[in-house]
């Protein structure tokens, strides 16, 4: 099976585009080949022994679930979450506002 991967993903795999040895049925176990071929992908998709909430998969280009099944001769793409910010953003916020502010000259 065919599988496109996204952001850092790309950096597990080092290229765009994959083949992996599938013999299971679903999302979820396409993601398990997955990650037992590329086991540097394992923190991007998984959390533990989950599948991460932000991690989005594709079937010939349509969104699947992890448990919709993967017909045969079908591509995968995966798309990890891009995280990243701070909680604090609003407080981070301010104090950049107000070091502009203070540095304009009226």
């Amino acid at each position: 099976m065919d599988v496109t991967v996204y952001g850092p993903l790309r950096s597990a795999t080092g290229e765009k585009t994959v083949s992996i040895e599938f013999t299971g049925t679903t999302v979820a176990d396409a993601l398990e080949a997955f990650v037992d071929a590329y086991p540097r992908a394992t923190p991007q998709l998984y959390d533990g022994d989950e599948v991460r909430s932000s991690v989005r998969a594709s079937i010939d280009g349509e969104r699947a679930a992890l448990e919709d099944p993967i017909p045969d001769g079908a591509s995968l793409s995966l798309v990890p979450a891009v995280q990243g910010g701070s909680r604090d953003w609003p407080l981070e916020r301010s104090k950049y506002t107000q070091r502009i502010h203070s540095s304009v000259v009226l």
